[in-house]
């Protein structure tokens, strides 16, 4: 195993998730989370892994799981909680078994179109580039420096959400405000959720059996953030996020588009600041403003009841899922493959129904019973036989993407 493994590392300000990936098999060997950093009592869950390498049938023996409270005041802290819980527990980690450490970073800017090997000039690129994602780029930062210091002699490659969609036309990117003034602060569309969606058009393009550079895809990536690309030839030409994580679909607590003049009347009739907005927009919309929850089961457990709310917050979120599926057959002439992934997208057939209620006119026709049925965590065609646009259910994963591409950065 020495030199075939991966950790990943998706790092907040006051959390960081890891796994650790053998890259021969794709297994996970182990996961953990460190959360509470910087609070009075910090606590980090240790799980042993024994999943089934991709393909494979699920392993006899369950996971064992280990949790701690204790001070963790910082990252570096954390770290060594996290190998202190690898010492313990195993599986066994050491320098010379890693490949690589690959950490997941929010915004990439227009600087970063690829995996990059981490130096101190690309920490000061990342550090820079939080004035473009302030909630995710300073914590993603933390976790790269304490990670080098834990592993001086391993690379350190991050991977950046916004990389996939570099490919966007400017067309695509461009916002129509002055020229200047969107130069000056590097104002134009960025997109997110980019490891997802390369992932998935991968993986969807395999299972087809057709080269990814044929295919025109659309993926849905519907978590509590939510966004969808179109994939034209394994290249994004169209997504949904923007600059932030806040533009298009209706997510969990995001508000997604909105008429940027309704912020004017806020400040103005509301005297609403800029914080207050903010928080209004990111932390009160979506889901959660329409129907005083965020989560979508519970949405759907009120719409079973009859909660009027509920109704209307599902009619909103498929409403704008629909006129973004309708805008991107548009965009590239028609489509081959369309998926679902994420929370929302692999567990919500009302959702992925909704989505493509109308679009029969494209070819695209969705099985009803498929669609009710789909087995849970499993790749899964939800179309019909003579659908000549194929739909499907992507399991969608992340981290695994991250390795894969940091394997890669390292030894190129």
């Amino acid at each position: 195993m020495a030199g075939q493994t991966v950790l990943v590392v998706n790092s907040g300000s006051s959390s960081f998730k890891y796994q650790l990936i053998d890259m021969e098999s794709e297994r996970v060997l182990a996961s953990g989370l460190v959360e509470r950093i910087g609070e009075e009592v910090g606590a980090a869950t240790h799980t042993v892994r024994f999943t089934a390498a991709p393909g494979e049938p699920a392993p006899a023996i369950a996971d064992e799981k280990h949790r701690l409270e204790t001070d963790i005041p910082d990252h570096t802290a954390g770290f060594r909680v996290m190998l202190d819980a690898f010492a313990a527990h195993g599986p066994a980690l050491d320098a010379d078994a890693l490949a690589a450490v690959g950490h997941r970073v929010v915004h990439g800017g227009a600087r970063f179109f690829e995996p990059t090997v981490v130096n101190d000039l690309v920490e000061i690129n990342i550090d820079e580039l939080s004035v473009l994602a302030p909630l995710h780029n300073p914590g993603a930062l933390q976790g790269i420096r304490a990670a080098r210091a834990a592993f001086p002699d391993v690379p350190h490659v991050a991977v950046f959400d916004t990389a996939f969609h570099q490919t966007l036309p400017r067309a695509a990117y461009t916002y129509a405000i002055d020229r200047e003034v969107a130069e000056a602060h590097r104002i134009r569309r960025y997109g997110f959720h980019g490891t997802s969606h390369k992932y998935v058009s991968e993986a969807a393009a395999r299972f087809v059996g057709r080269p990814l550079s044929e295919l025109r895809q659309i993926v849905f990536h519907l978590g509590n953030g939510a966004s969808v690309t179109a994939i034209d030839g394994g290249r994004s030409v169209e997504t949904s996020m923007g600059m932030t994580p806040l533009e298009g679909l209706v997510m969990g607590t995001r508000s997604g588009d909105v008429d940027p003049a309704v912020l004017f009347h806020l400040a103005r009739r509301a005297d609403m600041t800029t914080g207050e907005l903010d928080t209004l927009l990111n932390k009160r919309s979506g889901l959660l403003g329409l129907a005083g929850v965020s989560d979508m089961r519970d949405i759907e457990t009120r719409v079973a009841e009859g909660d009027e709310d509920a109704i209307l917050a599902l009619d909103v979120y498929v409403h704008r899922l629909r006129a973004y599926a309708g805008s991107y057959l548009a965009q590239l002439g028609g489509v081959d493959v369309i998926s679902f992934t994420a929370g929302v997208g692999e567990n919500t057939p009302a959702a992925r129904a909704g989505a493509l209620s109308t679009l029969g006119f494209a070819g695209i026709e969705l099985d009803a019973e498929r669609n009710a049925n789909a087995p849970r965590g499993e790749l899964s065609v939800i179309s019909t036989d003579a659908s000549p646009v194929t739909v499907l259910i992507v399991p969608t994963d992340e981290e695994l993407e991250i390795a894969r591409q940091s394997l890669a950065a390292a030894r190129a």
